[in-house]
């Protein structure tokens, strides 16, 4: 591999001392689709001579086969790998490459201009210091442009390139350059972009990039190369911040030691200085800063690191230490940007998990406050985040964690959605601040718990969750089993799908956010009459199993009975008591589970009851046999 020091030829380990101290800048190539950043990345990798002679002959081969410049290299081949981006022309996830210079080291992030693949975008630019923002001078700032610009302002970076690309293809003409800059300079002063570099270039004919072009004498500007290797990277800014250590890992090596590892997220360590855990707020003093190499006089931000303390605290993963002088704050509810990543629309009212650092929580978005276009950033009233929306809401968290405002800390402001069901990543978001709420109101303890409630009753508190098509028989299941249980001596309450939207429920309509928060609703009044020891039967659709997984959530163990009232599509529409289907069929009824709203059928219910082969009275008699069996009913 060639390298433009000669010192790699005749002095390697003077060279590995200069390479080792060399600064590092990471930073991201972004935009819309073929405005050309695979390509400027790999006119970098090969102006920097980190290419590999069997590399430069593969690429040359694979330009020739799967290319679009013709005879000559395709350089954007060097960072599209995937078979199907190859083949497609495109770039799908983000690929990650190195190279140096004598000046600096950088790790470079190419990623997708395709919408479809913006959380690609996200991912890669949560780590970087620079982005690099391609425009293609034919066609000037598209809506991705405006995305992604959007993007970087939320993320945080402070440091951005406009490269207006494919020159050569407009005749390096200065007037469509300065165009381009005018409307770009409008659009960033909305955002609060500020110190924008603008550099006129062909990555293709590598213009600009490495040195001044000679087909653009206008430009009195630095070229890329030139920015990127003097650009100030704010090493210590973090430094500077209060501390912070994401717990990561308790080491327990031995009876002898016990220390928490994690990467110092900002701030400055010695040890003797005071410290807080939180969320639990415990005190105690560093004793050593352990590394393989040896105990530390000081760390700072960006090193990763086992701390001990002088006392024996209850630390775990997931804990922030903080300094006691400037600790993190600490709150259960927050306003938030979130970036939704999902083909699935995320809905108000639905349990997500978070994931902040190590603490990972549930999670329940409470309300959305405003959607922004990207286009003109106009705040729009929204009640569900579609794939690649943009959104401000207020979150309410399962426990307390701390965080500080993500403007402030990227690392305990930053955090992830994941769907609970699949596992998968499903948003991306940033916290602003908590809510003031959420420092005023305290769990206020209570004499008389749910356990005497119960006993006085002569039963166990319990929800009886009836779920199935509209139709089934839920309605009258349920209510057959509560005369039963009444006629028993036993204290219960019906909470009907069609009695509930009379009152509690009259607000909402039938679209899936209003049906999410129906049945958040509903479960919430549940557990309320589950405390007061009784015994709960609920008939509803309820047609998600995330809110029905939310619902069982709520309540304790042997509390949550999901009883599917399993009545297949065309024997409920054979029924139609209320001619509903008939509506929905016609197209007068819209949202309607089971036609144009799907139904999702729970997988292990606590009881199934096929009404094909159960009248009313056995399929009642079999869930009070199942209670009775359990030891629910006490007579």
């Amino acid at each position: 591999m060639a390298h433009v020091s000669d010192l790699i030829a005749t002095d390697i380990e003077q060279y590995l001392r200069q390479h080792e101290k060399k600064s590092l800048l990471r930073f991201i190539t972004c935009g819309s689709v073929d405005d050309g950043k695979s390509t400027l990345i790999g006119r970098l990798l090969y102006e920097s001579k980190m290419l590999f002679e069997d590399q430069l002959a593969a690429v040359e081969a694979d330009s020739k086969k799967f290319g679009t410049q013709g005879d000559q290299i395709d350089f954007a081949l060097l960072v599209d790998g995937l078979a199907a981006e190859r083949e497609q022309g495109i770039t799908i996830d983000v690929a990650y490459r190195f190279f140096s210079t004598d000046k600096r080291k950088f790790i470079v992030a190419d990623t997708p201009g395709h919408e479809q693949y913006t959380r690609n975008m996200v991912t890669g630019a949560s780590t970087a210091d620079a982005a690099i923002l391609m425009v293609d001078a034919r066609r000037g700032i598209l809506t991705q442009t405006r995305r992604h610009s959007y993007l970087v302002s939320l993320i945080g970076i402070r440091h951005v390139v406009v490269a207006i690309n494919k020159m050569d293809l407009v005749g390096y003409a200065e007037p469509i350059f300065r165009e381009i800059v005018e409307d770009y300079r409008a659009f960033a002063a909305q955002l609060g972009l500020e110190g924008i570099t603008f550099i006129p270039m062909s990555a293709f004919k590598g213009d600009n990039i490495i040195a001044p072009s000679d087909n653009m004498p206008w430009y009195h500007g630095t070229t890329l190369m030139g920015y990127l290797e003097t650009v100030e990277v704010d090493d210590c800014r973090m430094q500077r911040a209060p501390f912070r250590l994401p717990v990561q890992w308790v080491n327990r090596p031995n009876l002898d030691f016990r220390g928490f590892a994690g990467t110092i997220a900002s701030g400055v360590v010695k040890p003797g200085d005071r410290i807080r855990v939180q969320p639990s707020g415990r005190e105690s003093t560093v004793a050593r800063i352990v590394t393989l190499d040896g105990d530390l006089a000081q760390a700072v931000a960006g090193q990763s690191v086992t701390l001990t303390l002088a006392d024996e605290i209850d630390i775990s993963r997931g804990d922030v230490i903080s300094t006691v002088e400037a600790p993190a704050e600490v709150a259960d509810q927050f306003e938030c940007t979130i970036n939704w990543m999902h083909d699935e629309p995320m809905l108000a009212g639905r349990p997500y998990l978070l994931k902040i650092g190590a603490r990972t929580v549930t999670a329940t978005i409470t309300d959305i406050k405003y959607q922004v276009n990207v286009n003109t950033l106009e705040h729009v009233a929204a009640k569900k985040l579609e794939l690649n929306a943009i959104g401000v809401c207020n979150i309410s968290l399962d426990r307390p964690i701390a965080f500080d405002a993500y403007r402030d800390n990227r690392d305990t402001g930053g955090f992830i959605l994941i769907d609970r069901l699949s596992n998968n990543t499903v948003g991306a978001g940033l916290l602003h601040f908590a809510l003031r709420r959420a420092h005023n109101i305290h769990l206020q303890h209570v004499d008389v718990n749910k356990q005497a409630r119960a006993a006085l009753k002569n039963q166990h508190g319990c929800v009886l969750w009836f779920t199935g098509l509209s139709g089934a028989g839920k309605s009258s299941i349920a209510n057959l089993v509560e005369k039963k249980l009444h006629a028993l001596g036993h204290h219960t309450y019906l909470l009907d799908g069609d009695n509930v939207r009379h009152g509690l429920n009259k607000d909402l309509g039938f679209t899936d956010a209003d049906r999410v928060e129906n049945i958040r609703r509903v479960a919430e009044v549940a557990k309320l009459m589950v405390d007061a020891g009784l015994i709960v039967l609920t008939a509803f659709i309820s047609p998600f199993k995330s809110e029905r997984r939310m619902a069982r959530s709520l309540m304790g163990d042997d509390e949550f009975i999901e009883i599917f009232v399993d009545t297949p599509l065309e024997i409920a529409e054979q029924r139609d008591v209320k001619g509903l289907y008939k509506k929905a069929r016609r197209g007068e009824l819209k949202n309607f589970t089971g036609i144009d709203s799907p139904y999702e059928a729970p997988e292990e219910p606590e009881l199934r009851l096929d009404t094909t082969r159960l009248d009313l009275d056995a399929a009642a008699d079999t869930v009070l046999a199942w209670l009775e069996a359990r030891g629910m009913l006490v007579r």
